[in-house]
């Protein structure tokens, strides 16, 4: 396996990480403590083409690879994942599924506007009572004449009132159970649409949190996605990607507290040297190392495996299992290198340990990807 990276793979990655030096650590504390939108950064990215990096060109895309897509989700999480997570919603969830999925009419109406950052989405799946059992939707889309009638409550919902674009999944057939489901891909702004109010969250502050209601939404059959009874399926394999996309967040976030480690541990002094040099210090920032390492391998293994065109959910899974674990954990033991200082806003890794425990709940936590691993495993024997 050939570890080097392209030139185009290595001036991906050095744009997302000048921009994320350069302007995105500028107001990061200040957008995390108000929970602020990071509505410039996000247009701006748009312009550099990171809202549709995988997305093909002919609808105005990046055509990049999924190895330049992780590569640039680490330099820009390391940084700042509020904004990772939402280059991550439109390019794996909404941009993936629109261009795999959609007819030529949707991708011109929604995937092309998307790609050029004009317009960004949501992917709203889960409920109040379906979260990692994706299968008990009570959303649900009754047909009637040439549309769609929607009524349910989504929540948790990641660019929930920032995005102009819905992915939403309901349940039309519920006799079906999970065959019955349907996906759509519509407006936000349609009649019968409410958002909830913003979610005061622990972390990932600068991304927006709501619920979304819907109530006697007319929503057109021309905006299904997929044909009838197909939207379980997308929703599935959507998360296969989604999970690549946080599992490449996740590393970031690790990379970026272990980076922040190294300089303090060098400058810091204790018992009259750095505290580099003591060694209970020093193997600290050893494992994390290995933690990072690894879960970079594991995410850019599963980024190959899928422009290869093979199977990638287990790998995918086991990326996104070991690298949101391991975020958690680097994290942690950055604020206590950091010692008192670690426990306060102005170094940022209690930001990033903040940050990480999200990744190990989001596109299915950390002990739904052991399911997912498990079944793999056992499919194959």
């Amino acid at each position: 396996m050939n570890f080097e990276f392209t030139e185009e793979q290595e001036m991906i990655r050095q744009a997302a990480r000048d921009y994320a030096t350069r302007e995105l650590s500028q107001d990061v504390l200040e957008r995390d403590e108000k929970a602020e939108f990071p509505t410039q950064h996000i247009k701006n990215l748009a312009e550099l083409g990171f809202m549709g990096m995988t997305t093909d060109p002919k609808y105005d895309g990046g055509g990049m690879d999924t190895v330049s897509y992780v590569l640039a989700m680490e330099e820009i999480s390391k940084v700042d994942a509020s904004v990772g997570v939402v280059i991550s919603v439109n390019n794996s969830l909404v941009n993936w599924a629109l261009e795999h999925y959609g007819t030529e009419e949707q991708k011109e109406k929604y995937l092309k506007p998307s790609a050029r950052g004009e317009k960004f989405g949501a992917f709203l799946l889960s409920e109040p009572e379906a979260g990692s059992d994706a299968t008990m939707q009570r959303t649900t889309a009754k047909p009637e004449g040439d549309y769609y009638i929607l009524n349910g409550v989504k929540n948790w919902i990641t660019n929930g009132n920032s995005a102009s674009i819905y992915l939403v999944i309901a349940q039309t057939n519920p006799e079906l159970r999970h065959k019955g489901i349907n996906a759509f891909i519509i407006d936000k702004d349609l009649p019968g649409i409410s958002i909830g109010p913003h979610e005061e969250k622990m972390g990932m502050r600068s991304s927006d949190t709501h619920s979304v209601m819907f109530t006697d939404v007319k929503v057109h059959k021309d905006n299904r996605l997929g044909d009838e009874g197909m939207g379980f399926k997308i929703a599935m394999k959507i998360l296969d990607g989604g999970r690549l996309g946080i599992a490449a967040q996740a590393l970031g976030i690790a990379a970026g507290a272990m980076e922040r480690s190294v300089i303090y541990a060098k400058e810091r002094k204790a018992f009259g040297t750095e505290i580099a040099n003591h060694q209970v210090i020093a193997f600290k920032i050893a494992d994390m190392a290995v933690k990072v390492e690894n879960s970079r391998n594991l995410c850019l293994k599963a980024a190959w495996l899928k422009d290869q065109g093979k199977p990638f959910g287990m790998a995918s899974a086991m990326a996104k299992r070991y690298a949101a674990d391991a975020a958690m954990w680097v994290t942690t033991e950055a604020v206590q290198i950091f010692g008192g200082y670690g426990y306060v806003r102005e170094y940022q890794v209690e930001r990033l340990m903040r940050e990480a425990k999200l990744t190990q709940i989001y596109e299915g936590t950390s002990e739904i990807q052991k399911i997912v691993i498990s079944r793999s495993i056992f499919r194959e024997k």
